[in-house]
């Protein structure tokens, strides 16, 4: 993204004071044994020289047995030291990760409807798994690894420096080159890795529209065509993490030509000095022991510029989506309203331009029951959304036993609505969570909701009765019976105010008689509002509302209405053809 290739510190510190400072004591901790474990091999180093000087050339074999000892010594903390560093930062980081992923999809739920419309539930999958795993491994990499390297660095070189500092200066000769490349390359890598991950989004989005579809495609038989397609992103990816592995390599690559450039200078001064006896053995060893020794903390040094770089691609991406806020905020009202009264006045909404309510206007009276009739459209469907506010109008007013909705507390508002969607979304789950929907089990009223829904119908007959899993998405059920589900879901609920939207439109004529009478029975004393395009299911409707064009065209019993032989006598004309 533009202009954030440089927000490495922001960044840092946002993570650190979001997810990273409630671990402070453990990061210390870990800290302290790396910091031990890092001095190892600048005391390693060390115990070369009275090894060589003492031992090989002056002859005291006595010596070699406290200097070996210490060497041993110092393999088993550093030892011990790792186990306990690595086991104390593998904690923290799979602590940060988990908080991570509980945050994101808890501000993902918040978030409006159009955001799902534009964000596919593939790629919000990978934001929540995919990048916060990303994030998972860098920072008991970045962390232990820099801070172990770096301490290791400055022992080392602390040896160096005090055997001989223009020797030292000697092997560091060739270092400035690796600036420039530095910078290249890490802007080129967190570039590169916002890309891939971007295009991994897709790869599983298309994994999830593929096996979601799985009937659709081999019904057109368009394997071929989803393998295709499929190829091509993963392919795209290979192609992206082949760039970003080729110039990551160049840094340590580059360690490479410089540490061997030092050497040789080394190699070239320590020569002349040790064979004038200005220098021993021992110094020379020891030296170029701890020359050797850093070697590969460099070398892991310059990876991690490119691991950071890869971990914050991800970050950002995780914050993008944490910074987004809902537009649609809850109200202060906690009180529920005193009536049920449900009235829309000069509503007029717009979908991505499309106007798809130009007015409406009209008002459903506390118990009783509205129907809401007309073509084909959005625009009674919305009229369930504005009620419960998955959306909000552009203009005009959505009332609540007089109260606007916006004055509404969300859960409160939320709480006086039962909805039965021609849509019947199920979990994968059992039938009785389904119908719970994470409410505690009351196992009498649960009967009584599968009995009145008929549920039990086809529930008693299965394995596991309630306890059957439903199948993704409701899979292992037929239309009709996932219909009852929600149904049952609806009944115990018992809310005010009831939502049918087509809500027996998959049942058989026996059942939907059957349902009919228990959602009339449920109706009684509730405010109840019915989409319908099966007009036989409204007849009985106190009130009748006739919707074209995202405004009211007419209103009134089914009497009134046919007498007046407008748009509903038209509509029922159609249907029956008379």
């Amino acid at each position: 993204m533009p202009g954030k290739e440089d927000a490495t510190g922001p960044l840092f510190g946002r993570m650190w004071r979001d997810y990273l400072r409630p671990y402070w004591p453990r990061i210390l901790l870990a800290f302290i044994f790396l910091v031990v474990e890092g001095s190892t091999l600048g005391l390693l180093s060390w115990m070369l020289k009275p090894l060589f000087d003492r031992v090989f050339v002056g002859g005291d074999t006595d010596a070699i047995w406290w200097v070996g000892g210490v060497i041993f010594s110092l393999f088993i903390i550093r030892a011990v030291t790792y186990i306990v560093n690595r086991s104390l930062m593998t904690s923290v980081s799979l602590a940060v990760s988990t908080s991570m992923q509980k945050d994101l999809l808890a501000h993902i739920m918040v978030l409006d409807g159009s955001f799902f419309q534009k964000n596919p539930p593939g790629a919000l999958i990978e934001r929540v798994q995919g990048d916060s795993q990303a994030v998972q491994g860098v920072w008991q990499t970045f962390i232990t690894g820099m801070g172990r390297d770096i301490i290791s660095l400055l022992s080392l070189f602390a040896v160096a420096i005090l055997i001989d500092p223009i020797w030292t200066l000697t092997a560091l000769i060739g270092a400035p080159i690796l600036i420039v490349p530095m910078v290249v390359v890490q802007r080129y890598v967190r570039r590169k890795m916002r890309q891939n991950r971007d295009i991994a989004s897709q790869r599983a989005t298309r994994l999830d529209e593929v096996l979601h579809g799985i009937n659709a495609v081999k019904l057109n038989r368009m394997e071929d065509y989803q393998a295709a397609r499929f190829g091509a992103i993963v392919d795209a990816i290979r192609q992206g993490q082949v760039k970003m592995a080729a110039m990551a390599a160049i840094i340590p690559a580059l360690v490479d030509i410089v540490t061997g450039i030092g050497f040789i200078g080394v190699l070239a001064l320590g020569e002349v000095e040790v064979t004038q006896g200005e220098r021993t053995v021992g110094d020379f060893m020891s030296f170029f022991t701890a020359l050797a020794l850093a070697f590969q903390p460099l070398r892991r040094l310059g990876m991690l510029a490119g691991t950071w770089q890869t971990a914050a691609a991800s970050l950002e991406r995780i914050y993008d989506v944490m910074d987004m806020q809902p537009a649609i905020i809850s109200g202060a009202r906690v009180q529920p309203p005193a009536a049920t009264t449900v009235e829309l006045r000069d509503v007029r909404l717009d979908y991505d331009g499309h106007p798809v309510l130009n007015g409406l206007t009209f008002t459903a009276e506390a118990g009783q029951t509205t129907a809401l009739v007309g073509p084909s459209g959005p625009g009674k469907s919305t009229v369930f959304n504005l009620l419960t506010r998955l959306v909000d109008p552009a203009s005009g007013r959505v009332l609540l036993g007089g109260v606007p909705v916006q004055e509404y507390n969300l859960g409160v508002l939320r709480d006086q609505f039962s909805t039965v969607s021609q849509d019947a979304a199920l979990f994968d789950e059992t039938l009785a969570e389904n119908i719970l929907l994470g409410r505690p089990a009351d196992p009498d009223a649960l009967r009584l909701a599968v009995t009145a829904a008929h549920v039990a119908d086809f529930a008693d007959g299965l394995p596991g009765g309630l306890d059957t899993a439903a199948g993704p998405r409701g899979s292992a059920l037929s239309g009709g019976q996932r219909q009852r589900v929600a149904i049952a879901r609806a009944i115990l609920r018992d809310a005010p105010i009831l939502l049918l939207d087509e809500a027996t439109s998959a049942l058989d004529a026996a059942s939907e008689r059957l349902v009919q009478q228990a959602l009339d029975e449920l109706s009684v004393g509730r405010t109840t509002l019915v989409i319908a395009h099966r007009l036989s299911t409204v007849r009985q409707a106190d009130k009748i509302v006739v919707i074209e064009g995202g405004r009211v065209v007419e209103q009134g019993t089914h009497d009134q209405l046919m007498q007046g032989n407008g748009a509903y006598a038209a509509l029922v004309r159609l249907q029956f053809g008379k």
